[in-house]
């Protein structure tokens, strides 16, 4: 371990190193004595990454952090080499590097990258940034986690009276501030959360003050910790193929519409039916369609679960494309539209494409006043749920490439299989893994044909369902 001065590095950054290599001896000792807050910590980025992840923390420490996400590759840099050292101790399977990015192998890309607290002390954000785009891929996630301004007379008070490790923070940054920054540098943000309000122990209070309190609107703002979660902010124009599922019941006079009015697009287009116990001779007529249409390339399946989310699942298990939509058999949302969806995905406008219905005038009898007003104020709950915005939860049509849905399926256990409608599994588990998601505005027709399949308030009561088990499972999380 080197005590000597670097004089190709500068003088703060030389002053950053001494300040961790004199501290490196008492860092258990502060770990143990903030084992609460850094429990909190630790969970919320169990909560962002999945076990099993290519993980590079920059600023790693003595590592405690990069080896409580589970990665299947850990990699943490940090300036002090005496905490590379003690780290290098306690876990022996992490790939440690004394220095900065800079010291770190070409070529080397990674799932997601955690910068834990350290902004605060880079000399030049902008740069560092542009610089760690290097271990970037298009999937790459940062994670980056810094205080509140707020919190700096009390985090100052802190460390005086030795209840904290002292940091050199110099940058103390609004979340406006590293969003300009990433924004500088080529990255865009996907969300945003503010966590942490009670950073002690105190049984019963700390768990009702950070796990309740401190998520509800206007008290969050005093929140200690901001996370905010980043992407590469790349273009892309690989073509893909792509698989229609169309779940249908009772709707035989919109079989063939659905695929005649669906414009050619992408490399290969499937269209996969549903059919859900129909009465009407939805499956017959799907059959006659797909004879009629050699030149198609058609699949039918058949429900034995009931409800349009089972049929979702069914039809996405079954579909072969790259890129995963749903067309609402009804077709309230125009088949014409979904190039519209594709050019967005494959374009990397975003990784979660949402069709919205509430931006252009709704034809008349295309949704009830209160399917409407519940629409709205689903909208705006949900948007402050997720750290996204969400103008319209309930359209039917969602695109996304089927690699993400099969993450959103491998990740499902943490929700479970609570979803009758298909919407919000894929919202919801969007959200987890951190896609970035983009509403793309659509017009929404009356039906052509047959009836609309909403019972507004039996399926209103399983929507307000929704919202408590999302709550319990997202913004108010252990």
């Amino acid at each position: 371990m080197s005590t000597q001065p670097d004089q190709t590095k500068s003088p703060r950054l030389q002053k950053i190193i001494g300040h961790y290599n004199a501290l490196a001896g008492r860092r258990e000792a502060f770990l143990k004595k903030n084992a609460y807050y850094h429990n909190l910590i630790n969970r919320q980025y169990r909560y962002f990454i999945p076990e099993g992840k290519k993980v590079l923390e920059v600023g790693c420490g003595t590592g405690d952090l990069l080896n409580a996400v589970k990665p299947s590759q850990g990699w943490g840099v940090d300036v002090s080499d005496w905490m590379i050292a003690l780290a290098s101790k306690k876990y022996p399977r992490l790939k440690l590097t004394a220095g900065t990015i800079t010291d770190l192998p070409d070529g080397e890309t990674f799932d997601y990258i955690i910068l834990s607290g350290i902004i605060g002390e880079l000399e030049d954000v902008q740069d560092f940034f542009t610089r760690l785009k290097r271990f970037c891929r298009g999937d790459t996630r940062i994670i980056i986690e810094y205080y509140s301004y707020l919190w700096l007379i009390g985090l100052r008070v802190a460390e005086r009276l030795r209840l904290k490790m002292p940091q050199q923070i110099l940058n103390w940054l609004t979340p406006s501030d590293v969003k300009n920054f990433l924004t500088l540098a080529g990255f865009e943000t996907v969300t945003t959360e503010r966590r942490i309000l009670m950073p002690v122990y105190i049984p019963v209070l700390s768990a009702l003050v950070n796990r309740l309190l401190g998520n509800l609107p206007l008290i969050n703002a005093f929140a200690m910790n901001y996370f905010l979660v980043a992407r590469p902010q790349e273009s892309a124009k690989e073509e893909r193929s792509v698989s229609i599922v169309i779940p249908c019941r009772n709707e035989k006079g919109n079989i063939e519409n659905a695929v005649r009015r669906t414009p050619a697009f992408g490399t290969h287009q499937e269209f996969v039916f549903v059919e859900g116990g129909s009465l009407d001779g939805t499956y017959e007529e799907t059959v006659r369609v797909k004879n009629a249409h050699p030149d198609k390339d058609i699949k039918i399946l058949k429900q034995t679960g009931k409800g349009k989310g089972d049929a979702m699942r069914l039809g996405f298990a079954q579909a072969q494309g790259d890129v995963l939509m749903i067309l609402d058999a009804d077709l309230t949302v125009a088949p014409e539209d979904l190039p519209k969806f594709y050019r967005a995905l494959v374009e990397n406008k975003g990784e979660f494409i949402n069709g919205c219905r509430l931006v252009y005038p709704l034809e008349k009898q295309a949704m009830r006043f209160l399917n409407l007003v519940a629409n709205k104020m689903f909208s705006v709950f949900f948007s402050w749920l997720l750290g996204q915005g969400f103008k319209d939860t309930l359209c039917g049509t969602k695109v996304l490439r089927k690699d993400r849905y099969d993450e959103i399926v491998r990740n499902r256990g943490y929700f479970g299989d609570f979803d009758p409608f298909g919407d919000f599994d894929l919202i919801f588990g969007a959200s987890k893994l951190n896609l970035k998601v983009v509403e793309l505005p659509v017009r929404y027709y009356g039906r052509e044909y047959g009836q609309t399949q909403i019972r507004r308030f039996y399926h209103g009561l399983l929507l307000i369902k929704m919202c408590f088990f999302a709550m319990r499972k997202i913004k108010f999380r252990r």
